[in-house]
């Protein structure tokens, strides 16, 4: 598992910046991803699956809230609490 907050954010970053087919320069670590946009309910779905493959963490019904996903920050955070669980 990945420990690391920094090498977590910027694999987040590179999967949403993919999956998005946004500019770069359009999302920011803070983007609400899903309020502006950049993320709808079927993008949702294969960033759960991404993470949890990615990180080998699982993701419970109770961690789907949208402060967890909210922004890359959000996710990244996440992801850092799940690895350490």
């Amino acid at each position: 598992m990945i420990h690391d907050p920094s090498v977590i954010r910027e694999k987040v970053k590179e999967y949403i910046l993919q999956a998005s087919h946004a500019d770069r320069n359009k999302i920011k670590d803070e983007s609400l991803l899903f309020k502006e946009g950049f993320f709808d309910s079927m993008g949702f779905i294969l960033l759960i699956t991404f993470l949890e493959e990615e990180f080998r963490i699982k993701t419970s019904d109770s961690d789907l809230l949208e402060e967890n996903f909210e922004s890359i920050n959000a996710i990244s955070d996440f992801v850092d609490r799940k690895s350490v669980a």
